[in-house]
């Protein structure tokens, strides 16, 4: 693997630990086939302004200026995905060819209020698309690496049966484009994510995401659906430190991640995109766990969940009344529950001091209080 940067500042960490040319560099006899690099440029996607471009980047410290010079959040890059932003149920029963196209797109977005990143996704997000296909459809999966990538990107579902889940199929230089097709042999719902080594780099980037495969009589009907992953972010600076972060390989190795989050980034699922429902309906969340390294244990405060189809094995019977579920790294759920009272509930790693690096988000129900099952004593 030939890496070719322009920016080695942005790759520098801290003490002794290795830089990310050397850490790429060094994997070359790792990967998953013959991997050749090109790529001198910084990635531009059409959500945001191109990596190394942001105000964030040209001022690293939040300026006492704005409070008479305001500069809107938004004036940088967002790799939040919506949890709404997920394909429909599938009506029809018998299976056909579904094309899959996902592009690998780098680029400096929001971390947080007042830090950005240089992700890795698939798309332009974080998590990737989520795919939606039907038991025996055949999935044809076009791969293309963004030609202002700096790095090499690939794919492995883990709802593929076959090498790699395909990832030596679909390795992508930077302007290259991959494709391969597996049937959907098995129902449930599965993570997905680049497997270039360092593979846990490109994970914690932000390179993962789900696909969802119906069994032949589809998922009961619920009111609405959403799509919900937790990953770990590892950064030489410190949680909280202001201006464009950079990758720490030492503390990816050591699982000392300075980042937990939730779609992407700090306060994606609170003030970007809560999730949104109304008393009386019946929600279903797909979850899962980025990662690369820690188990989540995930908690809705204030509900309870009335069906768990655990490790996303849809054909099982679901547990019933859970009040904590445990998803591993590269795994998965889906959960459901009937909202009865209105008010905020809140998403959680019950893993708590997590959400003092930033993981959570909002479920905001709205309708008529309901004091036969909730009500304050005055």
């Amino acid at each position: 693997m030939t890496i070719n940067h322009q920016r080695d500042d942005a790759a520098r960490t801290t003490g002794n630990a290795m830089t990310r040319r050397s850490v790429l560099a060094g994997t070359a006899g790792l990967t998953l086939g013959t991997l050749t690099m090109a790529g001198n440029a910084q990635a531009d996607h059409p959500r945001g302004s191109p990596a190394g471009h942001s105000g964030a980047h040209g001022n690293p410290a939040r300026s006492l200026s704005e409070r008479i010079y305001p500069v809107p959040q938004d004036a940088v890059a967002d790799i939040a995905h919506d949890p709404t932003a997920i394909p429909g149920p599938i009506a029809r029963r018998e299976p056909e060819t579904v094309r899959v196209d996902l592009e690998t797109v780098e680029l400096e977005a929001k971390l947080d209020r007042q830090a950005t990143f240089r992700y890795w996704t698939f798309n332009g997000t974080v998590p990737g698309p989520f795919v939606r296909v039907r038991v025996g459809d055949l999935v044809e999966v076009h791969l293309k690496n963004h030609p202002e990538s700096w790095h090499m990107h690939n794919i492995d579902f883990h709802a593929a049966t076959g090498p790699g889940g395909g990832a030596e199929a679909t390795n992508a230089a930077p302007g290259e484009e991959k494709a391969f097709r597996f049937k959907a042999l098995n129902p449930g719902l599965y993570v997905y994510h680049c497997a270039v080594p360092p593979v846990a780099m490109h994970i914690a980037n932000g390179m993962y995401g789900m696909i969802l495969v119906e069994p032949e009589e589809g998922l009961p009907p619920v009111d609405r659906e959403f799509y919900v992953m937790q990953g770990e972010i590892y950064t030489t600076e410190a949680f909280g430190t202001a201006g464009l972060l950079t990758e720490d390989y030492a503390k990816l190795l050591d699982e000392r991640p300075e980042f937990f989050v939730l779609n992407g980034h700090v306060g994606a699922l609170t003030e970007h995109f809560p999730l949104k429902a109304n008393v009386g309906e019946t929600i279903r969340i797909f979850f899962g766990v980025g990662g690369p390294n820690f188990t989540s244990s995930f908690h809705v405060i204030g509900e309870i969940f009335d069906r768990v189809y655990v490790n996303g094995s849809v054909t099982s019977a679901p547990q019933t009344d859970v009040q904590t579920v445990v998803v591993p790294a590269g795994g998965a759920v889906v959960t459901e529950m009937k909202l009865e009272v209105p008010g905020r509930y809140v998403l959680v790693d019950h893993s708590l001091s997590r959400v003092e690096r930033g993981l959570a988000g909002w479920l905001d129900v709205e309708g008529e209080e309901n004091p036969d099952i909730f009500s304050p004593i005055v």
